[in-house]
């Protein structure tokens, strides 16, 4: 026996109707043509893998997040990608094996066992690219430029760039001696912005008074450019490793200068997301109106290490769902024409409906005995008689 409430969905998860969905794969065709236009080649990883596959290099943050099952061919446990960056890594790695700098994008559903606490959803629609092989600053200004130009074919305005270096932190750990146990500790915290947390761990930690003081003040080092010059004065007992990572983002601060002059830029050294999963600099879009990140991104070397072929890689993705919704609101799409043929087996009208649809044009023909009238079909024009001949006139 049906449930009467057999329609509803599991929390999290959308259908998009109609006239979403025309305008999502308008947007996904668009986004996908400009990264082809830039040198990136489409690839479609599988939704579901082996589990150890689609958790490679990734920590506990994606393991958490993606349903698991069994494999009742092989036994073995399967997953269902909560993220796609893995799998692209994996194709480069083993598949394509080239030696010189690689260009991937992709577009695809990836499900979360739990939603984003400001999204909601559970399947968001990924869309990104990624480039590997390149280990120089270079690589990182380029893929930062093609998400900032996908997010104008989007129509979005007002994007602010954030900037940080997981490298930072890292480095800093290394130096002090933590444990394994000390360093998540003090990543939970620094992630959670716990300042007086903060204060209470380098207390009772037994490390050198110098790094204590230097990672006490890693969350005050967020801000304008000139914040770079106050982390140099901050860090100068730090080890060339961070000098190195904050030489980094100031090139490569000044590129993106060069290439948009009015983009708001900042950094935040404590900005610590994909600790697990990134290695040098990380970046994040965001608009006014959104109050999480629209993009994000940055560099995760030698993530096709399991895969047999260790290599440089960064990139970023998005949620096309997202971007979508946000492009429909701020660039509504005129309506299509929507052209009303009657019912009729005159092989004269076929002809001008079929020659209609290939010159791209929308024709819906009515059924015999069919309800509902042009209007409420939602036509623009219809078909009509004249003389014998078959002409199109607007729908009044």
């Amino acid at each position: 026996m049906q449930q009467k409430d057999s329609w509803l969905l599991p929390d999290g998860i959308e259908e998009v109707l109609p006239e979403e969905a025309k305008h999502l794969e308008n947007l996904r065709r668009e986004l996908l043509e400009l990264f082809t236009c830039w040198g990136y080649g489409l690839v479609i990883p599988p939704f579901i893998d082996f589990l150890d596959s689609l958790l490679t290099g990734s920590g506990h943050d994606l393991d958490l997040q993606t349903f698991k099952l069994t494999d009742q061919i092989s036994g073995e446990m399967l997953g269902v990608r909560a993220d796609m960056t893995p799998q692209v890594a994996r194709i480069d790695a083993h598949n394509l094996k080239y030696e010189w700098p690689t260009r991937l994008c992709y577009v695809g559903t990836i499900l979360h066992t739990r939603g984003d606490p400001l999204e909601k959803t559970r399947s968001p629609m990924q869309i990104g690219a990624e480039l590997y092989g390149h280990a120089g600053k270079e690589s990182d200004v380029e893929v930062i430029r093609l998400m900032l130009e996908m997010l104008a074919r989007t129509g979005l305005q007002n994007i602010h760039l954030d900037l940080g270096h997981v490298g930072i932190y890292r480095a800093l750990a290394r130096q002090a001696g933590l444990t394994d146990l000390q360093e998540s500790e003090l990543f939970d915290v620094l992630q959670r912005k716990a300042r007086p947390e903060l204060q209470e761990l380098m207390d009772s930690y037994s490390i050198d008074s110098d790094l204590k003081v230097m990672l006490l003040k890693l969350p005050e080092l967020n801000g304008g450019k000139d914040i770079l010059d106050k982390a140099r004065a901050v860090l100068l007992k730090a080890n060339d490793e961070v000098k190195n990572a904050l030489a980094d983002l100031e090139a490569i601060a000044e590129k993106l200068a060069a290439h948009f002059p009015f983009l708001p830029v900042s950094f935040d050294l404590a900005e610590l997301r994909g600790y697990h999963y990134h290695t040098g600099m990380v970046f994040a879009a965001f608009i006014p109106s959104v109050g999480r990140e629209i993009a994000r991104g940055g560099r995760y070397d030698n993530i096709g290490a399991v895969f047999g072929r260790a290599r440089p890689a960064t990139g970023f993705s998005a949620d096309l769902k997202l971007l979508s919704s946000l492009s429909k609101q701020s660039c509504p799409v005129a309506p299509r024409e929507l052209i009303f043929a009657p019912y009729s087996d005159d092989l004269a009208l076929s002809e001008i409906i079929r020659d209609l649809r290939a010159r791209q044009q929308a024709v819906v023909q009515q059924l015999p005995g069919q309800t509902g009238s042009a209007k409420e079909l939602g036509c623009t024009s219809i078909l009509e008689q004249d003389n014998k001949n078959w002409v199109v006139r607007p729908l009044v």
